[in-house]
């Protein structure tokens, strides 16, 4: 799949890849990867490096932002992110199941942090069992950066928006990440 960009998941994709999470031995927090994934669009080592510290009110309950450190973004480039409210409860059940207030969101089998690699591998082997071609870790994210492009003007927003979500520092980054819609193009060639 070198040079190619990740597929954009689908309506259909994401419901899919939830509801194979409900199965799973670890349900809560492999929940919380697909939605960090897809809600937040958080990349594979974000999901890694994620820490409670990162989410947690000074009351130790998990809060209406993801303030995303440095030290976990990409090129140590933090941001705040939004919880969307499906995230939020998600987030909230994983909290019930391990109560601290410190160390990683997502912990591996054994305990402590999972790797970039080990979340990498965890949706590469979700998306295989799906049936799911063409993506990858990355594909939440893209998911994720495409609709908030096709919705931010909804929302009072402009494309700055979804860069600074996104995380990146150049516009031109963030519209690579965005997936045309040929039924859009129909409907806009249609009103000209």
């Amino acid at each position: 799949m070198a040079g190619k960009q990740a597929k954009i998941l689908s309506d259909k994709d994401v419901t899919a890849l939830v509801r194979s999470t409900l199965k799973s031995r670890y349900a809560a927090r492999d929940l919380a990867i697909v939605l960090l994934s897809v809600k937040a669009g958080l990349r594979a080592s974000e999901i890694s490096k994620l820490t409670c510290e990162m989410l947690l009110t000074p009351t130790g309950q998990i809060g209406r932002t993801i303030e995303l450190r440095d030290i976990a973004a990409k090129k140590r480039h933090g941001r705040t992110i939004p919880i969307h409210k499906e995230l939020h409860r998600s987030l909230e059940r994983l909290k019930s199941l391990a109560p601290g207030s410190h160390g990683p969101v997502i912990e591996s089998e054994r305990g402590g942090s999972i790797s970039p690699l080990g979340i990498v591998n965890w949706f590469a082997d979700r998306y295989r069992k799906l049936g799911l071609q063409g993506c990858s870790s990355h594909s939440g994210r893209r998911t994720f950066v495409t609709k908030a492009a096709r919705l931010v003007h909804a929302a009072g927003g402009s494309l700055r928006d979804v860069q600074i979500l996104a995380g990146h520092r150049s516009i031109q980054t963030t519209q690579r990440y965005i997936d045309g819609d040929s039924d859009a193009q129909r409907k806009l060639v249609s009103l000209i």
